[in-house]
């Protein structure tokens, strides 16, 4: 009978302690606090050997199957917690370890817990052959049914991760973070090598090579694990109506620019200096409880755009802006960048936030490699997307706004700029090519254009701007915590009106335009 067979660990791995399921446990949750919610699995059609097998494995592991639920609160918060052991069979999963899995899930689902699930597992039991291997499929339904619900789903990939635990439970959480110098794979590279001959490259299969390709989201030690996980909680906490409404109340009209910059050009000037402040400052100065999120999840991962989950004045949202630096130093912006701005998209309407995206790019990559990477299908579909979320959405114009890459973030119930900010299809001077053959009236044709906030307002693209005094470049902190405010308080104001009332009136907003 064939049998899983543990991957062999590589020196790196075996020189590093392998924390057991109720060791993990006890590292992340409060003391005394776990309580177990696991029944006497029932397992079907054992032959003698099989049953032999599986009385060894729990007297080796001193657990009853490869995979243990329960419940445990981390900084007094109550969690449900489902991780896979290891040492038992290999971590397999089979019919009786995938039923305790959705039992569990179905639980938390019903007393609207937040989960953290943790892998290390060889795949499913060879042992029950195919019924083990389709019970995947009620697992993943287990974790959509949680998500559809609003509530957090955590993973933790530990050593190793791979086959259907990683194809099911383990790849679905909206932040996935894995041990270091885990293994981390579809197949196993020993399965590999069995099949085809040779060996599989090395290093492909490392959490940290996947973390850097935005597979998932982090790599962090089994130690680091707690502080992250109250940190997540921390950041998805709603705010109560009262908190919505003293924010909507509180008097921030000092920090408007009620005219906007009608000098375009010079704006334009001002956006572009290397002090000015970006995303990371915005993020640095008036964000709370950041948690850092990684590409799409699906192996592209580009510099020039960021995810987080973060709080502006207390209110939990999900950001998703781009790095203006990343894309003139590392690469431009490209059809990756949006398909991660999509995954944003996707995670606030599982947890049910406010999105906020916050547009500043020199523009799309443009590339052989952009074209064949469907830029101008993701642009699309990143305004349909957008012109269609349920959820609250709140843009920004910071800095920069050139071209498809700028106008792809932009739909949003409002939109708030800074003073210097400006939106326009192409950089000036590439217009001014367009329209004249060289660069040098490409300040004639910004201000023809109407790129500058002034503009915009007029024109109702942009609801409010944001004053610089008189430039962000000169005063990165004061400025970025004035946009933080009021992303906060812009933000609180459409969490109080409903759903239906704001889709309607962003589709409005801008079917209206050019009118």
């Amino acid at each position: 009978m064939n049998k899983i067979i543990a991957e062999k660990l590589p020196a790196s791995h075996a020189a590093k302690r392998r924390f057991t399921a109720h060791q993990l446990i006890e590292l992340i949750a409060d003391e005394k606090s776990y309580r177990s919610w696991d029944s006497t699995p029932t397992q079907r059609h054992m032959s003698e050997s099989y049953r032999e097998e599986l009385a060894a494995a729990s007297e080796k592991s001193g657990v009853d199957e490869a995979i243990v639920t329960g419940e445990a609160t981390i900084e007094g918060r109550r969690v449900a917690l489902i991780a896979c052991e290891f040492s038992f069979l290999a971590g397999s999963v089979g019919t009786a370890a995938a039923e305790r899995f959705v039992a569990a899930m179905e639980r938390a689902t019903a007393e609207g817990l937040p989960v953290l699930a943790s892998t290390a597992s060889g795949g499913t039991r060879m042992q029950e052959g195919t019924v083990a291997f389709v019970a995947m499929v009620k697992i993943a339904a287990a974790v959509a049914s949680h998500q559809r619900a609003g509530l957090p789903y955590l993973t933790y990939l530990r050593h190793p991760s791979t086959g259907g635990a990683l194809a099911s439970f383990g790849s679905l959480g909206q932040v996935v973070v894995a041990e270091p110098q885990a293994l981390i794979g579809f197949l196993g590279p020993r399965v590999y090598e069995a099949l085809y001959g040779e060996r599989f490259p090395r290093g492909v299969q490392s959490s940290e090579n996947l973390a850097s390709r935005g597979v998932i989201d982090g790599v962090l030690r089994p130690e680091e694990l707690r502080e992250m996980i109250a940190r997540t909680l921390t950041v998805l906490e709603k705010p109560g109506y009262d908190e919505l409404v003293e924010l909507t109340q509180r008097d921030t009209s000092h920090h408007d620019d009620p005219e906007g910059s009608a000098d375009a050009w010079a704006s334009i000037v001002r956006s572009r200096k290397e002090e000015r402040p970006g995303l990371r400052e915005l993020l640095r100065y008036s964000a709370t409880d950041v948690v850092p999120l990684s590409g799409t999840g699906q192996g592209e991962r580009d510099p020039g755009l960021e995810l987080c989950l973060a709080r502006f004045e207390g209110i939990p949202v999900v950001v998703v802006g781009q790095d203006r630096r990343a894309q003139r130093s590392r690469s431009p912006f490209g059809p990756g960048a949006l398909r991660a701005a999509r995954r944003a998209m996707r995670l606030a309407a599982e947890l049910r936030l406010p999105l906020v995206s916050v547009i500043d790019t020199p523009g799309a990559a443009l590339s052989q490699a952009a074209e064949e990477g469907a830029l101008a299908s993701e642009i699309a579909h990143c305004l349909k997307d957008l012109t269609a979320h349920e959820g609250a959405t709140l843009s920004v114009l910071l800095g920069e706004g050139t071209g498809g890459g700028a106008l792809a973030l932009l739909p949003a119930d409002r939109t708030v700029a800074a003073r210097h900010a400006w939106l326009s299809p192409l950089p000036p001077e590439g217009a001014s090519a367009i329209l004249f053959r060289d660069t040098h009236h490409a300040a004639e044709i910004a201000s023809d254009q109407g790129v500058n906030t002034a503009s915009l307002l007029r024109e109702g693209i942009v609801d409010r701007v944001v004053c610089e005094s008189p430039d962000a470049a000169e005063e990165p902190e004061a400025f970025s915590r004035r946009m933080g405010m009021i992303i906060g308080q812009e933000v609180a104001s459409l969490m109080l009106r409903p759903a239906e009332q704001r889709r309607v009136e962003r589709q409005h907003r801008y079917r209206r335009l050019g009118r």
